[in-house]
Parts: structure tokens; sequence; C-alpha cells
């Protein structure tokens, strides 16, 4: 049971540092966090220097300046208001620039995870489509009909697209 229990654990980790690289290799996500961190960390001095001196301003450390970029574009609510205009101005340009960043990384890397399928050479395409026209005496007839569908559909797709060149 020992070594089962390893080997569907080892599997488990395969399949997630597999997922981990598809990912990292096919979507914009390392870009992404790449660019937000560091424009976290540019946002954060900057409102630390805006921000520093001023009375009753809550950022008193480049720590808090830091802190209050993620509360801020996180849409937490609970960042401090900074106290001076410049400090607001690069305040409020962050939370838009971070929101963007943030929730796009998100969408970016969902939307590409998802579309890398449809994005597959036409050669792999055809080779998929010729072994399994191949396999046609193996189908029933509920899989022969969807085959018909879809490559009706597949028929019209094209018909469409050439159509729309002309």
């Amino acid at each position: 049971m020992t070594r089962y229990l390893r080997f569907a654990r080892f599997v488990r980790l395969s399949r997630f540092w597999r997922f981990a690289r598809d990912v990292a290799t096919q979507t914009p996500l390392i870009w992404m966090i790449l660019a937000l961190a560091l424009l976290w960390l540019a946002f954060s001095a900057g409102l630390y220097e805006a921000e520093r001196g001023a009375a009753g301003s809550a950022i008193t450390s480049y720590g808090r300046a830091l802190y209050w970029g993620v509360a801020a574009f996180s849409t937490a609510g609970i960042a401090d208001t900074p106290r001076t205009g410049t400090g607001q101005l690069i305040g409020g340009i962050w939370i838009v620039v971070g929101s963007i960043l943030f929730f796009g990384t998100i969408v970016a890397t969902v939307t590409a995870w998802f579309m890398r399928p449809l994005q597959r050479p036409a050669r792999q395409i055809v080779e998929t489509i010729e072994y399994n026209l191949e396999r046609m005496d193996d189908l029933s007839i509920e899989e022969l009909d969807l085959l018909k569908q879809t490559t009706d559909a597949l028929i019209e797709h094209m018909e469409a697209m050439k159509a729309a060149k002309e």
C-alpha cells in the first residue's frame, strides 16, 4: 500500500509540475507577475517619497508603502488615504494600473490556457483527422453521427472564412 501511495503522490506532483510548466511557458503569467511586482515596487517608492514627512500620513516607511500598494490595487478597501496631492496622484494611478495588471493577469492566464488547444499547428490537426478516419470501422453509429456533424461544421466554417476573404 505504501508503494501505491508514493506512486500516486509522484503522479500528482508530476502532473502539477507539468501544469505549472505549461502555464509558465504557454501563458503571459510570468511576464505579468514580473511587471506587476516591478511597478508595485516603483509606485510604492514614489508614494513613500511623496508622503515622507507629511503631517498625519500613515505611510511612514517603505514597508508601509509596500503594504499600502497591495491593499490599494487588490481593492481590499483597507488602504490609508495619502495626505499629499502628489501622493494621491501616485496612489490613484497605481490603483488603476495595479488593478488592471492584477486582474488582467488572471484573465489573460485563464484565457490563454483554454485557448491553447485551438492554437495547435494545422499539420497536427490534419494528422489527428487522418488517424481518426483510419479507425472509422471501430466507431459506433453515434460516434459516426458526431463525426459527421463536426465535419459539416468544419466545412461551413471554412466556407465562411473563404467568403470573408473574397
